[in-house]
């Protein structure tokens, strides 16, 4: 089925709004508070070179990785910078309260108005005893989630009520913030499409092409409150560098061979890494194949310096006709 809205992104696809999605590495050893600075001087960096998101990720008990709580992250972001959009992701609703969830994204929504992005997740976010240690059982958690993505689009929607009582999620900001689930299949792609939410496909962590996931997601889209046609995001994992074997050097994923899922049409690129004008091919063929101009851009970077500089350079050929950069 294709859409009025689908024929415009096809127009308009060439011009493309680049967030940046930063899961907070510790890079060569450094420790969670320079981690957390670095984090802060991306999203500043990012907001002055004119990308339109920092979203940031939540994980539990990885050494890695500095972010286990996106919420607290972004309400100290928000504080640092002006205009550039925030967002989790993603939040890992089954572990949580949605009463806790949406109390928590409307107090940032109200500290920031118009900039505040909810997105939502479905995976554990961490190994099976750290899981355990945050919300017990996960596997039946997640066979609760339809009942809490009901909960929390009531809250949200100011229709909530618990024995019979009305329940208000406060504080209620005056600009709604906008609500996403991120996945890699279609189950996730069916909760986003029937919750009335935008889709982020997870390129980065995907054998799939993402095509049946995406197109199922439009064909069943219900509009909700949050959002009245589907809109969806792709995150892609990318670095760039001067030249092509530099890129490759800084890569700390590993760059293979594209893969060929036998059920699709399109070979399947995890991680890409090349020079600005290479990896924007990658990007603008990315975003024809799935009709969408929003992307999430994650880079780790063998240090925090050349993560910034592929960040940079990402965008230092907007003026060059590659993309409209919006």
């Amino acid at each position: 089925m294709t859409t009025s809205f689908d024929k415009n992104l096809n127009e308009n696809v060439e011009r493309f709004s680049l967030g940046v999605l930063d899961l907070v590495p510790r890079l060569n050893g450094a420790d969670a508070e320079h981690a957390l600075r670095q984090a802060v001087l991306l999203a500043q960096q990012a907001e002055a070179w004119g990308y339109t998101r920092y979203w940031t990720s939540e994980h539990h008990d990885m050494a890695d990785l500095a972010s286990a709580a996106p919420e607290v992250l972004l309400a100290h972001i928000g504080a640092k910078t002006d205009t550039i959009r925030l967002g989790s992701g993603a939040i890992l609703l089954p572990h949580y309260s949605p009463l806790k969830v949406a109390e928590s994204f409307r107090l940032l929504a109200s500290l920031y108005p118009g900039r505040m992005e909810l997105g939502l997740g479905r995976a554990p976010g961490g190994g099976p005893h750290a899981t355990m240690a945050l919300s017990g059982n996960y596997l039946q958690h997640v066979s609760n989630l339809p009942a809490k993505l009901t909960a929390l689009t009531e809250l949200l929607e100011d229709r909530y009520v618990y024995e019979d009582v009305p329940v208000t999620a406060r504080p209620i900001p005056e600009i709604p913030l906008s609500l996403w689930m991120l996945g890699t299949n279609i189950k996730s792609a069916a909760y986003a499409a029937q919750f009335g939410m935008g889709y982020v496909f997870g390129q980065f962590m995907s054998h799939s092409d993402g095509v049946e996931a995406v197109n199922r997601y439009r064909e069943a889209f219900v509009p909700s409150v949050h959002m009245k046609q589907p809109q969806v995001m792709v995150a892609v994992s990318a670095m760039c560098a001067a030249s092509e074997s530099d890129a490759l050097s800084w890569s700390r994923e590993k760059v293979s061979e594209p893969e060929l899922n036998p059920a699709e049409d399109h070979k399947v690129m995890r991680h890409v890494a090349g020079t600005s004008e290479q990896v924007w091919q990658y990007i603008r063929q990315l975003g024809q194949r799935l009709n969408t101009n929003q992307i999430l851009v994650v880079t780790d970077g063998p240090d925090y310096e050349r993560r910034l500089e592929s960040y940079r350079l990402l965008v230092e050929d907007r003026g060059n006709g590659l993309t409209n950069f919006c």
